[in-house]
């Protein structure tokens, strides 16, 4: 999911869209992990509706609706002087009735922590050079709080960290947004089934990539794909994909829309459906 403007004259068209110095929308929303990106992707993109000159932040809450899974996020970002952002998630996954198919209960839910930091290291993703997008470098420590269900599946470790590099550019005049994201990472289905497994136990680099055009000041379409990690025997993991609408209700609330599909999880297929997310901004 995206967040973007479209090209707009200088002075009084500005003047209106800004809060806090950033132009409207061009803080992102919340990625279903905590960081401001769209949302499955990270993007080099830092919370909070304030620029270099102060403090800003934001709150989300994410819910994403499976054939045979719910996942339920809620968490919060803090951003520096347009630097540095710590964001902070928490995910519950209610596995429904494979839960009880499984032998965990039915509606069983896997918990995780995710604790984040990024820094932007170069470039701005609305100003500048047109051709240099705005780059930061981010980690994420994830605390798996159902070690025994990651041992049930095989996987190495219920703790782990991703490290990844972000470049995220708004192009004004074509109203389009791109962002690419490498991540190095072991994690299964995001940290959810743990990290590492039986069929590889080594870091590897995943690629985010996303793409969105604004249709009008308020709204921007658009999607993006993640490959993913294939650690465990039992438990194939497939690339996620969505196609999303995001849409400024205000200065400080963003409602983002999306169809996702995340593949085989956990032995079940086709795991597709619908996900709204609600960020409110400061």
């Amino acid at each position: 999911m995206a967040a973007m403007i479209t090209s707009i004259a200088p002075s009084a068209a500005a003047e209106e869209l800004r809060q806090g110095g950033k132009l409207l929308l061009t803080n992102g929303i919340a990625s279903v992990e905590g960081s401001t990106g769209g949302g499955l992707a990270s993007w080099s993109l830092i919370a909070g509706n304030e620029t270099r000159d102060g403090i800003g932040g934001s709150v989300h809450a994410t819910v994403a609706e499976f054939k045979d899974y719910r996942l339920d996020t809620e968490g919060l970002a803090v951003g520096f002087f347009n630097r540095v952002e710590l964001s902070y998630a928490r995910q519950a996954l209610n596995t429904k009735a494979i839960g009880q198919a499984l032998g965990l209960g039915y509606g069983y839910k896997l918990n995780q922590d995710i604790y984040g930091a990024k820094l932007r290291v170069a470039g701005d993703a609305v100003y500048g050079d047109p051709l240099m997008p705005q780059i930061a470098v981010g980690i994420q420590h994830k605390r798996n709080l159902d070690s025994q269900v990651t041992d049930a599946v095989g996987a190495a470790e219920s703790e782990g960290t991703d490290f990844y590099v972000s470049a995220t550019k708004l192009f004004l005049s074509h109203s389009i947004l791109i962002g690419a994201t490498a991540r190095y990472t072991k994690a299964n289905q995001g940290g959810l089934l743990g990290f590492g497994g039986d069929k590889n136990n080594d870091y590897g680099v995943q690629f985010e990539g996303s793409l969105g055009y604004q249709l009008s000041r308020k709204l921007v379409i658009g999607g993006e794909y993640r490959t993913k990690p294939d650690n465990l025997s039992i438990a194939r993991e497939d690339d996620w994909y969505d196609f999303f609408a995001a849409y400024a209700i205000n200065r400080n609330l963003t409602l983002a829309a999306a169809y996702v599909d995340l593949g085989s999880i956990a032995t079940s297929a086709e795991q597709r459906g619908g996900l709204i997310s609600l960020r409110a901004s400061f």
